[in-house]
C-alpha cells in the first residue's frame, strides 16, 4: 500500500493552507526567541556586575587586644633536682621583661550600612579587641570604635569617621527569601583579603544556641575570616550576615549559617539609637505543647507555648497564669516557644499587645503592656496554702507521693511557704521515670489545679477520668524551675 497526498479541492484553499503555516511558523520563532530572552534573564553569564556593584561596601576588620602572657609556674622541679639550674636559667630569661604583654591580632569581616559610616560585624569578632581597623575594597584603612554589642544574636556595630560619604549597601527582607535562591557571600575569608563565594538558600529558620536564633543556612563558602560579612541577594541586598559553620576540620563543606537580616536590623536600630538592646519582656517561664500535654488539657492540636510559671511581672499584672496555653501574641500566631520568644524580644518595651490563651477549655484574650528584658529580674512565685500534715503515702502513676512538711522543705531548701507533694521515689519501669519525674521533685498542680493533699491529687485524677481523659497535667517543680509532664491514666488503671 502507498501513501498519497489528499489533494486540497481548489488553489484558493492551497494559498490559505500557505498563509496559515507561515503564521504558525512566525508564531513559533517568536516564541523561541521569547524563551530565549527569558532563559538568558534566568540565568545570567556572571555574576561581576553584581559583585563589582556591592564589594565597595563590604570590608575587611582587624583587631588587636593586648594579651597578658602567664606568668612563670612555680614549683615544678623540687628542690636539689639536677634539673634545677636548667629551669632557674629558663625562668629568668622568661622574667619579668619576658612576660610583657603582646599584641594579639585576630581578622574577620563587615560591611557598610550607611555613608555616613555605621558598619555591622558579629560580636565574637571585635569581642575584647582593644583597637578595630577597617580596610575597604580600595585599600584604605580607618580606625573604628564600637557602638555597641549584642551577644544573644552576635551582632555589633562600629563606627568610622570620613569626610566623604562611604558606598554602603541595604538590608533586604530576609522573610522573603525562599529555599534554592541564589546567594552571593562576601568577605575576608582566611585573611586572603576581599573573596566572593556563591551558592542558594539551603534552608531557613534554623536554630543553633541562641534564644532568638533564626539563621539562614548556606552552601557558598563561609570560612574562618568571613564571620560579620554579609550574605547578599541577587539584587544586591544582604538577607544575612554570615556567622557559623557546621564542619568537622574547621574549613568549609557547604553548611554555613547567616543570622536573617530581620532580626539583624532591629538589633542594630537599637544599638545605634541606644548603644545597647531594649527587647520586649512578658514575664513567662515557657515550654512546648507536646501531644500528650494537649490531649491532657483538651486543646485540639500542640500548638503554642504553655506557661509553667509567671512571676512577678507584666503578665502576672495581666492576669496570666500558670498552666495557660499562649496562642497568639500581638496578632501574630504563636506555633512554638521559639516563635513566642522571638516575637516578644522584638517587640517595643512598653507596648501594650492582645495575648491570646487557652484556659479552661476556652481561648481568652488579655492585654499586657511590655517590660524590659534586658531590666527584668526572676522572681520566685510565691505558692499559697496550708501545709499538710499527714504523713500519709500515695503510690500513684508510678510515684511514690507524700504532702510536703516543714522539715522537707528545710532539706530541700525550699521557701516556707511552699506546698505541694514531693516525689519519695519513681518506678524505674513507670511512664514518670521515662519523662525524667525523679525522688525529690515536688508537684505543686494537677489538671491545673493546686494540690496540696493526697486526696486532693486523687480528686484530680478522678476528675480527669470522669471527664475523658486519657492523661493528666502535672506541674512539677526542680530546684525551683517548673515544667509540665503529661502522665497516662492508663499506667493507674
Amino acid at each position: 500500500m502507498q501513501l498519497q497526498a489528499i489533494p486540497f479541492p481548489s488553489s484558493r484553499l492551497d494559498g490559505s493552507a500557505a498563509r496559515a503555516r507561515a503564521m504558525v511558523l512566525g508564531a513559533l520563532t517568536l516564541l523561541f526567541l521569547v524563551a530565549q530572552t527569558m532563559v538568558a534573564q534566568a540565568k545570567p553569564e556572571s555574576l561581576a556586575p553584581l559583585a563589582e556593584k556591592i564589594s565597595p561596601a563590604v570590608v575587611n576588620i582587624t583587631t588587636t587586644t593586648m594579651v597578658e602572657r602567664p606568668t612563670a609556674p612555680q614549683g615544678i622541679v623540687p628542690e636539689g633536682s639536677p634539673f634545677e639550674d636548667l629551669f632557674r636559667d629558663f625562668r629568668d630569661r622568661n622574667g619579668p621583661e619576658g612576660r610583657k604583654p603582646r599584641k594579639s591580632s585576630a581578622l574577620g569581616s563587615g560591611f557598610v550600612i550607611s555613608e555616613d559610616g555605621y558598619v555591622v560585624t558579629n560580636n565574637h569578632v571585635i569581642d575584647g579587641a582593644d583597637e578595630i581597623t577597617i580596610e575597604f575594597f580600595s585599600g584604605e584603612e580607618m580606625p573604628a570604635k564600637l557602638v555597641g554589642t549584642d551577644p544573644k544574636t552576635d551582632i555589633a556595630l562600629l563606627k568610622v569617621e570620613s569626610d566623604t560619604p562611604l558606598p554602603f549597601v541595604s538590608f533586604g527582607n530576609s522573610d522573603q527569601a525562599r529555599v534554592g535562591d541564589w546567594v552571593l557571600a562576601m568577605g575576608n575569608p582566611l585573611g586572603q583579603g576581599f573573596s566572593a563565594s556563591v551558592g542558594i538558600v539551603s534552608a531557613r529558620n534554623r536554630a543553633l544556641s541562641g534564644t532568638y536564633d533564626d539563621y539562614i543556612q548556606t552552601d557558598a563558602a563561609i570560612n574562618r575570616g568571613n564571620s560579620g560579612g554579609p550574605l547578599f541577594n541577587m539584587d544586591g541586598d544582604v538577607i544575612g550576615v554570615n556567622t557559623a559553620i557546621l564542619s568537622p576540620n574547621g574549613g568549609s563543606i557547604g553548611i554555613g549559617f547567616s543570622m536573617a537580616s530581620n532580626v539583624v536590623t532591629k538589633v542594630v536600630d537599637q544599638l545605634r539609637e541606644f548603644g545597647e538592646t531594649r527587647r520586649g519582656w512578658l514575664g513567662v517561664r515557657i515550654q512546648d505543647v507536646t501531644d500528650d500535654v494537649a490531649e491532657a488539657i483538651g486543646l485540639d492540636k500542640p500548638e503554642g507555648a504553655l506557661i509553667t510559671d509567671v512571676p512577678e511581672g507584666p503578665a502576672q499584672e495581666a492576669g496570666l497564669k500558670s498552666g495557660d496555653v499562649i496562642l497568639a501574641f500581638d496578632g501574630v500566631d504563636v506555633k512554638d516557644t521559639r516563635e513566642l520568644v522571638r516575637e516578644v524580644g522584638s517587640a517595643t518595651v512598653g507596648k501594650t499587645v492582645r495575648v491570646t490563651v487557652f484556659r479552661d477549655g476556652k481561648t481568652q484574650e488579655f492585654k499586657v503592656t511590655l517590660g524590659r528584658r534586658e531590666e527584668a529580674e526572676s522572681v520566685p512565685v510565691a505558692m499559697q496554702g496550708e501545709e499538710g500534715g499527714s504523713d500519709e503515702q500515695l503510690d500513684v502513676l508510678g510515684l511514690s507521693l507524700r504532702p510536703l512538711t516543714s522539715q522537707m522543705r528545710e532539706e530541700m531548701s525550699l521557701p516556707d511557704d511552699s506546698t505541694g507533694l514531693v516525689v519519695l521515689s519513681v518506678d524505674e519501669a513507670s511512664q514518670a521515670f521515662d519523662k525524667g519525674l525523679r525522688a525529690g521533685d515536688v508537684i505543686t498542680e494537677a489538671g491545673q489545679q493546686k494540690v496540696e493533699t493526697l486526696d486532693g491529687l486523687e480528686e484530680r485524677i478522678t476528675e480527669a477520668k470522669d471527664a475523658g481523659r486519657k492523661s493528666i497535667l502535672l506541674l512539677v517543680r526542680r530546684a525551683g524551675e517548673p515544667r509540665f509532664v503529661a502522665l497516662s491514666l492508663e499506667d493507674d488503671e
